[in-house]
């Protein structure tokens, strides 16, 4: 016969398996379907252009930074449908804007680095695209959350917060690791020119040295009367 006690403990227990279940899925519930967060390599004198269809009254967020590559800048244009121009910029390192689209349709926005002429760039963007689902649907209903779902909320937000702390952190160390090799590569170069240039300066000296400790015979021609 079990005991009385038992019964609560086994729904402790399964309580607490499935908050784990659940905050296991938040780790595995991938980002909003209008997010678009990528990676790319931009060539010198190259323009590279990204479209978006939008529905109107969306809100829309445009982040971008310039990781690797030259002086860390390229110019930044977004626009809407009818070609309107909504945010330019030249020779940004990094920006962020936020617009509400006004009309239905094709958005672009460009990045070009055809001011430069000899490095190619590597370019960060995320844009956003409306907000986030809901993560219950019971989150649209008049009646309030139950616990467990509140906890999920707050720790899906939480972990969202995590998520773009990570990111912006990977991009500072990715930029800044780029900078230092940069500047690795400019001492190293920078050491072997004053090497040279020692060595040149070495070997004048000894020349010189040399020049001053060497006999000169003069010869003397003696004319007949």
């Amino acid at each position: 016969m079990p005991r009385l006690g038992s019964a609560p403990r086994w729904g402790a227990a399964a309580g607490r398996w499935g908050c784990r279940l659940l905050v296991l899925l938040l780790f595995l519930v991938p980002g909003p379907g209008g997010a678009s967060e990528i990676t790319f390599e931009l060539p010198d004198n190259a323009k590279q252009c990204f479209y978006e269809d939008i529905t109107q009254g969306t809100k829309c967020t445009l982040e971008f930074q310039v990781i690797t590559g030259g002086h860390y800048d390229v110019d930044c244009r977004l626009e809407d449908p009818d070609g309107n121009v909504l945010y330019k910029e030249m020779k940004k390192q990094y920006d962020s804007y936020t617009f509400t689209a006004s009309k239905n349709g094709t958005y672009k926005f460009c990045f070009s680095n055809e001011f430069s002429t000899f490095t190619h760039k590597t370019v960060y963007f995320d844009f956003q695209v409306g907000e986030d689902p809901p993560l219950f649907p019971s989150e649209n209903r008049v009646s309030a959350l139950t616990q467990m779902e509140s906890a999920c909320v707050s720790i899906h937000e939480a972990l969202k917060s995590v998520i773009d702390y990570q990111t912006h952190f990977r991009l500072r160390e990715a930029q800044g690791r780029s900078r230092a090799e940069d500047l690795n590569t400019r001492v190293a170069y920078w050491s072997v020119g004053e090497a040279l240039i020692l060595l040149v300066v070495s070997i004048g000296q000894v020349f010189l040295l040399k020049s001053f400790f060497s006999d000169k015979r003069t010869t003397t021609t003696r004319v007949g009367s």
